[in-house]
C-alpha cells in the first residue's frame, strides 16, 4: 500500500529543519479547539505549562459534561410530561425520588457503555446502547416493584424512561452540535492510507464530523518528528501489511491505532462494524457474529404495517382520486421486482406515470442523449416528462405512492427496512456477486440509500450503501434507518 505524504509535509533540506517544520505542521490552523486553545494560551501567560495529556482530556471532559447536561435535560422534560398524572403527598415525592434514582442509574451505564463523549460510534450504536441502558434500569425498577411494597411505581418509572429515551436523540444532537460550534468535539487523528483513498477519508471525516475524528493526512517517514502535543489517534485503511514494520513505533507514539472499517459511502478495508461492535474501526481484533433476528423483525413489521395501513388508508384514497382525476385509468399498479432469493415481488404502486410512460422514455430518449446518459448513471430523471403534472410530482417527493407497499409487508413479500427492490433493468447494471448479496435478504420499504443519499446516489454508490446495511444488518441499524427515513421524507432530500 502506498503511503500518502502530502507536498506540504514533504523533508526539507536538513534534518534540523524538517524537525521544525513538522512541529509547525503537525498542528495546523483551526485544529486545536478555541477553548482549549484559551486555555493553554492562559498557561502560558501565566507562566506554567499544561500537561499534553491534560490538554487532551479538557476537551473531552467538557464534551462529556455537555451531554451529561444533556441527557439530564432529557429526563426533565419527560418528568414535566408526567407531572401532572403525578399523585400528590407523600407517594408523589416517592415517585419523584424513583425518577430521580432511574434517571442517574440510566446515566451512569451510558457512561459505562462509552456513550460520553461517544466518539468513533455509528448512530445505531448510539440507539442500541441507551435502549439497553434504559431496559436494565427498568429491570431493576421491576426487581424493585417485587421486594418492595410500592409496586405502582413500575409503570410509571417504565414511562420516565421511555419518554427520556424518545427525548434523547434531539437533545443529543443539540449537545453535540453545540460542542462543536465552541470547537470542543472530536479527536485529531491522523489518516495512514493509499495515495488515492488518504484524501477521501479526510474528506469523509470532516464531513461527517459527528463521529468525533478531526483528520491529517500523514506520513510514517515523519513519526519521529511528530511533537508530543500532536494527534493521539492513527487510523490506517487499507492493507496493513505493508505497515508491520512501522506498527511498533505507532503503537509507541500514538494512545490508540485503528484499524478503520468501511462506512456507509466509502469501501476502505472490508471490515465490518457489525463485527466490532458498531464502531467505525478495530484495535487489530474482531468481535464475535451477532443472532439471527428475522422472527423478531418479522413480528415488529407486521406489529407497525397493519395499523398504518389503517391510519394511512384515507390518504390513499384520496391520492388515488386525484391521479384518475388527472389521467383517468387504473390509479395502482403492480410491477415485477427480484425479492429475497431470487423470488419475484410484485410491488405495489400508486402510478405516478401517464399510462403511456415508456412511449414517452423512448421519445425523450431519442431527441436528448444527455437525458439518457443521466437515465443510465441513475435510472431516474429530475425532469422526467412521464411523471403526472403537480399531482405525480408531489406523490413522488413525499413517498407517499410508497404506502401501498404494506400490503406486501403484510403478505411477507418485503420489510420496512431493507434494500428497495429494483426492476431488472436496475439490477442488470449491478454485479452478479452484488446481486446475490441483495437476494439473501428481503427487499423493503426503504433503506440506508433512502435515508443517506435517496435518487441522488449513482448506481456505485446504490451498491455500496446496500453492502453496507446488508453486512451490517441488525434490529438496532433498522431501528435507526426508520428513525431517518422520517426526516428523509420531510426533507425531501434527492427526490424526483
Amino acid at each position: 500500500m502506498s503511503i500518502f505524504v502530502p507536498s506540504a509535509m514533504t523533508p526539507g533540506p536538513s534534518k534540523a529543519s524538517t524537525s521544525n517544520d513538522m512541529t509547525s505542521r503537525a498542528i495546523p490552523a483551526g485544529s486545536v479547539p478555541p477553548i482549549a486553545a484559551k486555555a493553554a494560551d492562559a498557561f502560558v501567560a501565566a507562566g506554567l505549562t499544561m500537561p499534553v495529556a491534560l490538554r487532551r482530556r479538557i476537551p473531552r471532559l467538557a464534551t462529556s459534561t455537555l451531554l451529561v447536561a444533556g441527557d439530564t435535560t432529557s429526563y426533565l422534560i419527560a418528568y414535566f410530561v408526567l407531572w401532572s398524572f403525578l399523585p400528590s403527598g407523600p407517594e408523589g415525592t416517592i415517585m419523584e425520588r424513583a425518577f430521580t434514582v432511574a434517571a442517574l442509574g440510566a446515566i451512569v451505564l451510558y457512561a459505562s457503555a462509552g456513550l460520553y463523549p461517544g466518539y468513533r460510534l455509528h448512530d445505531h450504536e448510539h440507539l442500541r446502547r441507551r435502549t439497553l441502558a434504559a431496559v436494565k434500569v427498568a429491570i431493576l425498577a421491576a426487581f424493585g416493584a417485587i421486594v418492595l411494597p410500592e409496586g405502582e411505581l413500575l409503570l410509571p418509572i417504565i414511562a420516565f424512561l421511555g419518554l427520556g429515551l424518545i427525548v434523547q436523540p434531539f437533545v443529543h444532537w443539540l449537545a453535540r452540535g453545540l460542542c462543536w460550534r465552541l470547537g470542543i468535539w472530536g479527536e485529531r487523528a491522523v489518516v495512514i492510507a493509499g495515495r488515492n483513498l488518504a484524501p477521501a477519508l479526510v474528506a469523509h471525516f470532516t464531513d461527517h464530523w459527528q463521529y468525533g475524528i478531526r483528520p491529517e493526512p500523514f506520513s510514517p517517514d515523519t513519526l519521529d518528528a511528530l511533537p508530543g502535543s500532536g494527534p493521539s489517534i492513527a487510523l490506517i485503511a487499507g492493507d496493513p501489511a505493508s505497515l508491520v514494520p512501522d506498527l511498533a513505533a505507532m503503537r509507541r507514539k500514538f494512545a490508540e491505532v485503528i484499524l478503520l472499517s468501511d462506512t456507509p459511502s466509502l469501501r476502505v478495508s472490508g471490515l465490518r462494524p457489525a463485527d466490532i461492535g458498531g464502531e467505525i474501526g478495530i484495535r487489530l481484533i474482531t468481535g464475535g457474529s451477532s443472532v439471527n433476528s428475522d422472527p423478531v423483525r418479522r413480528i415488529l413489521d407486521l406489529a407497525i404495517a397493519i395499523p398504518a395501513t389503517i391510519v394511512v388508508a384515507p390518504f390513499i384514497a384520496i391520492a388515488a382520486a386525484a391521479i384518475y382525476a388527472i389521467d383517468p385509468g387504473p390509479v395502482f399498479f403492480r410491477h415485477a421486482r427480484e425479492g429475497r432469493s431470487g423470488k419475484p415481488v410484485r410491488v405495489l404502486k400508486l402510478r405516478t406515470m401517464y399510462q403511456d410512460a415508456e412511449q414517452r422514455l423512448e421519445a425523450l430518449f431519442r431527441d436528448n442523449p444527455t437525458m439518457r446518459a443521466e437515465w443510465l448513471s441513475h435510472f431516474k430523471l429530475k425532469d422526467d416528462p412521464r411523471v403526472l403534472p403537480i399531482v405525480g410530482h408531489m406523490l413522488r417527493s413525499s413517498s407517499i405512492d410508497e404506502l401501498p407497499q404494506l400490503a406486501n409487508i403484510i403478505a411477507g413479500e418485503m420489510a420496512f427496512v431493507g434494500p428497495r427492490p429494483f426492476p431488472e433493468y436496475h439490477l442488470s447494471a449491478m454485479d452478479g456477486e452484488f446481486r446475490d448479496k441483495r437476494r439473501s435478504v428481503t427487499p423493503g420499504l426503504t433503506g440506508l440509500w433512502q435515508i443517506s443519499e435517496r435518487s441522488d446516489a449513482d448506481i456505485e454508490l446504490q451498491q455500496q450503501l446496500d453492502e453496507f446495511y446488508i453486512d451490517n444488518r441488525s434490529l438496532w441499524f433498522d431501528c435507526q434507518i426508520l428513525l431517518g427515513t422520517i426526516p428523509a421524507v420531510f426533507k425531501r432530500r434527492g427526490a424526483c
